[in-house]
Order: structure tokens, then sequence, then C-alpha cells
């Protein structure tokens, strides 16, 4: 074999070693980028913790409640919380505290950053009309007050104290339990908490508040019938959440300004319940002043110091002890809205007789004449604190409050009235 042969073979190998180093590094790339590429993603996938949010919207956040981690593709969502349907008491307020975002483009109501106490209305709902200035009582505004106070109370002769004499309204808004203390047939309450404790100012006042007391009545608040009867004060009370239309709301707004007043009282004792964030609520819309807040009264307000009942001087035990101050929002300086949450409705609808002890008359029937048979039935066991003398506490705080509200532009005058 010549020299030249040999060369050629050798070059011959070289190039198909070469060219098959070639095919198997390039294979061997592919390779590495294949297993690379798939290998991590599939560790990505197998570590990767499930997102701390889920999101449907820019305008709410929900924690996500699974947190077991599993491919997120599998992740249920939870369900949105109703904000304008605020769950039962039971259900903790912080659990519903939710961030809601107006967007700018809108032109509805500005609605709170964050939902506090389920305090919040549907961003749809009417702009509150704008409040006078409520500390300056104008001579107009003055002498409309007169006219309105003209119907229940009696100046006698002689100098001698102001007597008073009215028929009571129960207010009744459009969604709610407002006659939850109350047997209300064809618009006139048959008895419950309002008649007992009219009936005992009646038995106790000497005839100075003559308060007719079988005549208890259910008003409507979106009705003008409010400006022809002219009510010294409407009752409001319930158990459950409400809203009033922007109708009622004028229409209170109105009447408070020509010297009425409202008095809520809670049918569940003590804060947060339905009815106690319902009440606040609406009654902040219809006083709209934003520099006006609740506020507790204190133990020399006059339904304490200048009291009808004056051996009243802090505020009584409610339903089931509950012990919560006296708040008020006020206009023109004087009490508009009073609130009483320790629920003194259920503990009236006890009643008692003109002795002042608990009033166990039942009629041809059989029937209790002034208490309710289902709280008789059930105390001591879930409604407590119904004994005699927390009852004629509770009844003389409720005939301070009432004649504070008939007397808040005059003086009536403290009395010594012992049972």
């Amino acid at each position: 074999m010549s020299p030249r042969h040999d060369t050629s073979e050798v070059r011959r190998n070289l190039i198909g070693r070469l060219a098959r180093s070639r095919d198997f590094s390039i294979s061997l790339i592919l390779h590495l980028i294949l297993v690379v590429s798939f290998g991590s993603r599939i560790l990505f996938e197998a570590v990767k913790e499930p997102p701390e949010f889920i999101s449907d919207s820019d305008q709410f956040y929900v924690p996500q409640a699974q947190s077991t981690p599993r491919p997120v593709e599998e992740a249920a969502i939870p369900a949105q919380p109703d904000l304008f349907n605020p769950p039962p008491p039971s259900t903790p307020v912080r659990e519903i505290i939710t961030a809601i975002r107006q967007p700018l483009e809108t032109a509805a109501p500005s609605v709170p950053d964050l939902v506090k106490n389920q305090n919040v209305r549907p961003p749809d709902l009417p702009r509150p009309i704008p409040a006078p200035n409520l500390e300056k009582l104008s001579p107009e505004a003055a002498g409309a007050m007169r006219v309105f106070r003209e119907d229940w109370v009696i100046n006698p002769p002689g100098g001698r104290p102001p007597e008073y004499q009215f028929t009571a309204y129960i207010g009744q808004y459009g969604k709610g339990d407002w006659n939850s203390t109350s047997l209300v047939v064809n618009n006139k309450v048959e008895s419950g908490s309002l008649p007992n404790l009219l009936y005992f100012m009646s038995a106790f006042s000497n005839n100075r508040v003559k308060t007719d007391y079988r005549n208890v009545k259910a008003i409507r608040l979106n009705s003008d019938e409010l400006f022809s009867v002219k009510p010294p004060f409407v009752f409001l009370t319930g158990t459950r959440d409400f809203e009033l239309t922007q109708q009622e709301v004028e229409n209170l707004r109105t009447y408070l300004q020509l010297g009425g007043a409202v008095w809520g009282d809670s049918s569940v004792p003590g804060k947060n319940s339905r009815f106690d964030i319902a009440f606040r609520r609406e009654m902040k819309r219809v006083i709209s002043d934003v520099d006006k807040d609740w506020e507790p009264l204190s133990a020399r307000h006059p339904i304490f110091t200048k009291a009808f009942f004056p051996e009243i001087r802090e505020v009584p035990p409610g339903l089931n002890s509950y012990r919560e101050p006296v708040e008020v929002l006020r206009m023109h300086g004087k009490v508009a809205v009073v609130y009483t949450a320790n629920d003194y409705g259920n503990m009236w609808q006890i009643g008692l007789d003109k002795t002042g002890q608990i009033d166990l008359r039942r009629n041809e029937k059989g029937a209790f004449v002034a208490t309710n048979q289902k709280i008789w039935d059930n105390r001591g066991i879930y409604l407590r604190n119904l004994s005699p003398d927390s009852l004629r506490q509770s009844y003389k705080f409720g005939a301070n409050i009432v004649i504070h509200l008939l007397d808040r532009w005059g003086n009536l005058g403290a009395g010594t009235h012992e049972l």
C-alpha cells in the first residue's frame, strides 16, 4: 500500500469520526434543553404554593380559604360575601370586613374604603339631602316648633307647670320587624311595651301626663300623617337589619326639624346586633351633618338630674342585665334622637299594675291582659332580670325619657314619685 493511499484512508476515518461526534453533540444539547425545560416546569408545579389571594376583579379581595397545597387549576374560589345583607349576629363582624374601591369613572355616592361594622349602603342610593345648620334656631323655625307642640302641651292658668296630653306612635318602616314588642291589629297597637309604659306614666304622674295608653298607633314613616298628627316622639324598635327609603329619611328629617323626636330601643340587648347597626346607620342618614355623631349621655344630663323620677340617677339594667349607655343625636342643641340598646321594650311586655306590682290579670278567655305569656313563661331561663324591682326601675327610666322628650323646649320640673 502506497503512502498516498494510507493518508486518504486516515483522512476519511477522521472525517467520519468528526461527523459522528458533531451529531452526538447536537443530539446531546437538544436532549439537555428538553430535560431542563420540562424538568424545571414539573419541579416548579410540584413545589409552587397556592396564591394568597383569589380575585375576580380589582374591587374585591378575599383570602384564599384552602390551606393544603394543590394545583392552581383545581383550587376552589370562595364565594364573595353579601355586603348588603349582613350575616346573623353570631358571625363576627371582622370576618366580613372587605376592601372596596369605588371606580373613578362612576358618579355614584362614595363608599368607605373599609366596610366597618357593616355600616354600608348600596352605591346606587341617592345622597342624603344636606341638613341645615343645626346649632342655630331661626325665629321662623322656633315659631314652627311652637305650632307643632301646641297639640300636646297644655299650659294651665295660674302659672302652674305645663301638662301633656298626647297619642303615642310606633314607627312603621318598610322592611323589618318594627312591631317586635307589640301586638298590632288593624294599625292599632293592642298591647305590648309602649302601652304598658304609658299606662304606668298615667298612673303615677298625678294626671300631669295624659298618655291615652289605650290608643297607641302605628304610623308609616313615609306618610304625611307624620306632620298632621304631630306626635311628640316616634318609637322605633326591632331585631333585624333594615334600611329606610329616601322618602322615610326626608320625612323624619323634616319631622325632627319641626321639634319631634325619635326614640329607638333595640329588641336585642347589647351592641352590634343587626338592629343596633342598622338604627345607628339610618339615623345618621336622617341627621346627615358630618360633624354630628352619637353621643353618650353623662350623669349630668337632665334625664338624670331633672327627672320626673329623680331616684333614677343612672342607666338601669335592661333585659339580661345589659347596661349600655344611652346615646343621642342632637339637633338645634337638643336631643333629637335617643337610643337605648338595653332592650327595655321586652321588659315592658310584663305589665305593672297601679301599685307597681307585676300585672297578672287575665281576661275572660284566660289570657294575660298586660303581660306577654311567652316572656312570662321564659323568665329566668332565656330572659332574665325580670324581677319586680328591676322592672320598676326600667319603667321609671322610660318615663323619664318620655317626659324629657316632651319637655325639651320647656321646663316640666322635677318631682318625687315613689312606688
